[in-house]
């Protein structure tokens, strides 16, 4: 297949596009500046010039392709709410280019997305979706449905904490947070937890996704159902060599700033589903030991 590619220079897209050449897949991928250009030339991708503002560049690179996998996302939390709606104006121009085709779309959105609020601390599920939960990133999923309705081939992959020794997903800004403070803090008890996936588990999550073509399906990268907060703060601390502490929800605001409102939740999530559909079996390192790996200096 060749396959259309946003976000293909981005800490997830760079693992994607070597997976999908690796397994015999061409991939074509979306870039905007000429170091990104040389990137993918350099992985053995094809390069599209465009960004996710043009979006007739995102019509002629879907054009062009068997099949688009849609990672690329504005990640500065500070505009999360607009963000969340420029993805969707995003997915429905993809959608626009593959309505009528059986070519395959894969959006991307969150584990929490999938979290019951009849079950609240249970892991989230695949199976479901509230079209009502509070979070802004269902803007995404909400697209998708859009898009399927005018008969494209849609499917979800939803991400936990995506990580390797360099980078972390949400831990990530945690850790510079932790370091700029000089204490390694987490909620309560700090026994809410957050599930993780290994940055080559998922780049193969989504190319099993886009080779299986399942309309409808939502997949869960999910290795790690959840690690507890605690734990996290407590390997953060032993690498900066700071004090770990527990602190009070109504401290929260002044310790993690715009990461305040996700440091207390529980966004714990199960894969098992996922891994039954399509055979994915993860076998990365978990987190605590890339947290260990790292090189906090």
């Amino acid at each position: 297949m060749r396959i259309f590619l946003t976000g293909a220079t981005g800490f997830i897209g760079t693992a994607i596009v070597a997976e999908l050449i690796r397994a015999g897949h061409q991939v074509l991928g979306l870039t905007r500046s000429e170091e990104g250009a040389q990137a993918l030339l350099a992985a053995g991708a094809e390069v599209h010039h465009g960004n996710l503002d043009d979006r007739e560049s995102l019509r002629r690179g879907t054009a062009m392709a068997d099949g688009v996998i849609h990672t690329a996302f504005n990640h500065d939390f500070s505009q999360f709410v607009a963000n969340c709606e420029a993805d969707r104006q995003v997915i429905e121009a993809l959608g626009a280019e593959l309505a009528g085709s059986d070519r395959p779309l894969i959006i991307t959105s969150g584990v929490g997305m999938g979290s019951s609020s009849k079950a609240p601390g249970q892991p989230a599920l695949e199976d479901n979706f509230n079209p009502d939960h509070p979070n802004p990133r269902k803007a995404s999923e909400l697209a998708g449905a859009v898009v399927a309705g005018r008969g494209v081939n849609v499917s979800v992959v939803r991400l936990p904490q995506v990580h390797d020794p360099r980078r972390q997903g949400l831990i990530s800004p945690l850790i510079q947070m932790a370091r700029e403070k000089g204490v390694s803090a987490y909620v309560g008890e700090g026994a809410n937890r957050w599930s993780a996936v290994h940055l080559s588990d998922a780049a193969r999550l989504y190319r099993l996704a886009v080779e299986r073509q399942q309309a409808g399906s939502r997949y869960h990268a999910v290795a790690e159902e959840g690690i507890a907060m605690r734990e996290i703060a407590e390997v953060i601390g032993r690498g900066l060599k700071v004090p770990v502490r527990s602190i009070a929800p109504e401290e929260a605001a002044a310790q993690f700033s715009w990461l305040s409102g996700f440091v207390g939740h529980d966004m714990s999530a199960s894969g098992a589903v996922t891994q039954t559909l399509l055979g994915w079996h993860p076998s990365g390192p978990g987190l605590i030991a890339d947290l260990e790996a790292m090189n906090y200096e």
